[in-house]
């Protein structure tokens, strides 16, 4: 997130939705938030070599994705994708973080979270089509259109619901967890009907408070179902 407001600072002054960030705002100095990325980043490879050999080994490539993600914007309208992907290999680097291996079941997952971001993701960027399009920025909404955007949305979201299934179905989940995925595919459902091409007014709603619920539900299910086999 350091990087992701480094990198935009320049953008996020000019956009008005975003100008009163730290950085923008002059809360925060360059430098000052320079110095917490560094250190973020030298902590976070400590903590994977501390795991296991595997997770340090691959510790590079998970940070690389995270930080290409916040240029991703500036030639590719799948950059939601890209952070889908950022933060789908999670699960994944818990997995390795905690067994010191990498299976093919928590593939499902990082899928699962991969279009679950991506989703959520377009849902928000609907509020910047028309200054991502003045300003030579790429997302879905500014190459497709609001409504078709969000038919990618809605898409994403019931490839999430998909692949959630497919998940437990891999590590053979109690019935918990399918309730965890039901729970969170009303959820989803409900959050894509907050939003209309021509009606953004609960888009904060979409994006923040209901994914908040949904990670949340869904950890509190798969939690239980492990505690109750």
């Amino acid at each position: 997130m350091a990087y992701n407001r480094i990198a935009d600072r320049d953008i996020d002054a000019l956009n008005p939705r975003t100008k009163t960030r730290a950085i923008p705002a002059g809360l925060l100095a360059l430098k000052q938030v320079n110095l917490f990325f560094f250190g973020s980043c030298l902590l976070f490879f400590v903590a994977a070599f501390m795991l296991n050999p595997l997770a340090f080994a691959l510790s590079p490539v998970a940070l690389g994705v995270t930080l290409f993600y916040s240029r991703t914007k500036r030639f590719t309208p799948l950059c939601h994708f890209v952070l889908g992907l950022s933060l789908g290999i999670a699960p994944a680097a818990a997995w390795i973080g905690t067994t010191g291996r990498l299976d093919l079941a928590i593939g499902a997952i990082t899928f699962a979270v991969l279009f679950w971001t991506a989703g959520f993701d377009i849902i928000y960027s609907l509020q910047d089509e028309e200054f991502d399009r003045s300003h030579g920025l790429r997302s879905l909404p500014e190459t497709f259109g609001k409504a078709r955007a969000l038919l990618v949305s809605r898409l994403s979201h019931s490839l999430a619901v998909f692949f959630l299934g497919l998940g437990g179905w891999m590590v053979h989940a109690g019935p918990l967890w399918w309730v965890g995925v039901l729970f969170a595919a009303c959820l989803l459902t409900y959050e894509q009907s907050l939003v209309r091409p021509d009606d953004l007014s609960r888009v904060n709603m979409a994006f923040f408070t209901l994914n908040g619920f949904v990670s949340l539900g869904m950890f509190g299910f798969a939690l239980a179902d492990q505690l109750v086999r």
